[in-house]
């Protein structure tokens, strides 16, 4: 059963799920839930159900990309409930998302997981006053109710729906009784302050007669308004900010503000999970940095124009989010995939063509939603084409938005045809004057564009700037030091009779400078080879000219008939006369292909495998010595031992078996097993399986090497 986004079906499903948020959140006593649903086959989650939150505020939040770094994606992938105790674990383990985020609240992150599938997960938050730890019931609780949820969805007939906004689920409470509401009202308007009720989304449901008073506004042209709308005194980010905190904390907050032209009023809220009361006194100027200026806009000094007012918040927090995610592309394909995962949500739209500016053409560097014959159409357009408006906006640097068809074709009659599209959203990327790219967002609807989102994606253009000329030259010098690697590492390996070899060597995940690892395979007089592995220090063109060093001496010892230990002795002696700072590893295998077997000499490498043909796999244990460059009288000790027909000898790097959070004698011992089990008869498909045992999930922290020797059998 593939959930995908669809009209509002079966309700029932539907319902039931909205229900059991509610009943979750009661049970657990939070103070906001959130369900979220994962959405075939783009694998993203989509928030389908809320409450006790503005939907505004779950605009960064409503889609994200499972790999996200974020807690429900954690508690999806690790399937695991992941707790967060407050502001200060948020910054330390999700920094992107304490960014948008920077309120007090312990949050909880349960996966919903089903007999046969993962339904998503279920984000749970509680005010800020909640200890930094659950305790056991409460974690019970969570999981049970996760449970009953997915045990929900599994029986259902029918897929829930995967609505275009989260549906918002009133979670109930108390009312007082009708018959006391005049008498409150009597009570609340003869007290000196006044009194405010704000329901979650910030809107006025109650004001008592002081209060309109001191606001200066009558009662019902204040009904149903936000005060920091409805108020020009109070259109001021800082105060709508306040608000924010109290509904996500569900702490008291208190500000003040300077009501033109003299009269101080300090608002209290009290925020529960039906709303807001919010208590206000009149007073003195206060002192301190927490008391507030009017928030009236003042003239622009340079026009005398009204400075238009500040984007909503929800956009700016989007804004915000948007930025944190930037930081963390490192390649163009990075961009690319955070932009149709992340962005494109989040403005609703369903294309993406990104272009960069080469040699006065837009060259397209990623697309999402376009078919690959309109991408070959667009593709390589000169900038000043006038076909699109790409050349005008780069020229200007000025975005253009363009709502329908219609509004595309008064300008540029074929562009409309060319993409297939609705709306667009042309959008210059410029960095220092320089124009580097053209992002275009588009929609297969028409799409009027609003004030709010022209506001935040002409600052995203930006940013996206930004994002595209560091992965530009990211990809560009890790281009130049994968060649100059690939450089120094031997282009083939020698044939030799009864001996079948595979060798591979990768790179980390990212960073641009060059790796230190080798191998090599020498054919010797006789029947004879060496095999030879090793690790420079670091990661630097120091650490790769001087493993190009290495290699050359050891090949010129090895094949001048030296013996294993003295090929190290003497490329030792010569690192010594260099002095390096740096420190060799390295493992030197002699190979007597007639007499069956081997002489190792080490210097501080990782010992390597050796599978027989009949019998588990084992490391070879050596009696090393240290690593080359320390001791230039250092002396490297032999280890002989039979390679019997049909045995594999894999010789690694570190990179294979030292972890984060993993001990390397354990990974060694789990490396040696999973050689024992694995098909040996293909050994590049051998490499291929012995690194996902280790880097399941990719991400390489470090670079490694790999040679395989197999004698025929």
């Amino acid at each position: 059963m593939r959930l995908r986004a669809r009209p509002r079906g079966d309700p029932s499903v539907d319902d039931a799920l909205d229900a059991a948020l509610a009943d979750m959140v009661r049970a657990t006593g939070a103070a906001i839930g959130g369900v979220y649903l994962i959405e075939e086959p783009t694998s993203l989650l989509r928030l389908v159900a809320l409450c006790g939150l503005p939907l505004d505020f779950t605009v960064p939040w409503q889609r994200l990309a499972l790999t996200a770094p974020v807690p429900v994606a954690d508690a999806i992938e690790e399937d695991r409930l992941v707790w967060v105790g407050g502001q200060d674990e948020m910054a330390r383990r999700y920094p992107r998302a304490a960014t948008v985020l920077p309120y007090a609240f312990a949050l909880a992150a349960v996966p919903v997981r089903g007999v046969r599938r993962r339904w998503g997960g279920v984000v749970l938050m509680w005010p800020a006053d909640h200890p930094d730890r659950a305790t056991t019931r409460e974690r019970h609780h969570i999981t049970a109710s996760a449970g009953r949820l997915a045990r929900l969805l599994d029986d259902s007939p029918v897929p829930p729906t995967l609505p275009g906004e989260p549906r918002v689920v009133p979670v109930g409470s108390p009312r007082h009784p009708a018959q006391t509401a005049l008498a409150a009202v009597d009570y609340l308007d003869r007290l000196p302050d006044g009194a405010l009720a704000l329901d979650l989304e910030g809107r006025i449901t109650f004001m008592s007669g002081t209060a309109a008073r001191l606001l200066g506004r009558d009662a019902q042209r204040l009904l149903g308004t936000r005060p920091w709308q409805s108020l020009p005194w109070l259109d001021d980010l800082r105060y709508e900010e306040r608000y924010r905190m109290a509904v996500i904390s569900r702490a008291p907050v208190s500000y003040s503000v300077l009501r033109p032209p003299d009269q101080w009023l300090t608002f209290h809220l009290h925020p529960d999970d039906s709303g807001i009361s919010v208590r206000i006194t009149a007073g003195a100027e206060p002192a301190g940095p927490a008391a507030g200026r009017t928030g009236a806009q003042p003239p622009d000094p340079a026009t005398g124009r009204a400075v238009p007012a500040p984007t909503a918040p929800g956009r700016l927090y989007q804004l915000v989010h948007q930025a944190a995610a930037l930081t963390e592309t490192v390649t163009t394909a990075d961009l690319v995939a955070l932009m149709a995962d992340q962005i494109l949500p989040a403005f609703g739209a369903q294309g993406l063509v990104l272009s960069t500016v080469e040699a006065g053409r837009l060259r397209i560097i990623g697309t999402h939603g376009y078919p690959a014959n309109v991408v070959d159409r667009l593709d390589a357009l000169p900038v000043d084409t006038g076909l699109t408006p790409a050349g005008e906006v780069l020229a200007a640097g000025v975005p253009a938005f363009f709502g329908s068809p219609a509004e595309l074709a008064h300008g540029y009659p074929r562009a409309p045809v060319i993409s297939g599209k609705q709306a667009w959203a042309f959008l210059p990327l410029v960095v220092s004057g320089r124009a580097v790219g053209c992002c275009i967002l588009s929609y297969d609807r028409p799409h009027p564009f609003t004030a709010d989102e022209r506001a935040v994606l002409t600052p995203l253009a930006g940013l996206l700037a930004q994002a595209l000329d560091r992965a530009r030259l990211y990809d560009t010098q890790h281009h130049l030091v994968h060649q100059l690697q690939q450089a120094l590492l031997p282009r083939t390996l020698p044939d030799l009779p009864g001996l079948d070899v595979a060798a591979r060597y990768l790179p980390a995940a990212h960073g641009i400078d060059v790796g230190g690892d080798f191998y090599d395979l020498l054919r010797l007089d006789g029947a004879g080879a060496a095999a030879v592995i090793g690790d420079v220090e670091g990661h630097s063109m120091a650490a790769a000219a001087l493993m190009g060093q290495v290699r050359t001496a050891i090949h010129a010892h090895a094949t001048a008939g030296a013996a294993p230990d003295q090929v190290l002795a003497r490329t030792n002696r010569l690192l010594a006369d260099l002095d390096s700072d740096l420190l060799v590893t390295c493992l030197y295998v002699h190979l007597d292909l007639a007499r069956h077997e081997v002489v190792l000499a080490g210097a501080g490498h990782v010992p390597p495998l050796l599978r027989p043909a009949a019998g588990p796999a084992h490391p070879l244990r050596l009696d090393p010595g240290p690593p080359l460059g320390v001791d230039a009288g250092a002396r490297y000790p032999l280890t002989r031992g039979p390679f019997p027909p049909g045995s594999v000898l894999a010789l690694y790097t570190d990179g294979l078996v030292e972890r984060p959070r993993t001990d390397v004698q354990q990974a060694t011992a789990d490396l040696a097993d999973h050689l024992t089990r694995a098909d040996v008869h293909d050994l590049e498909r051998l490499i291929d399986s012995l690194v996902h045992h280790a880097w399941p999930a990719g991400g390489l922290t470090d670079d490694l090497a790999v040679l395989l020797l197999r004698t025929a059998g």
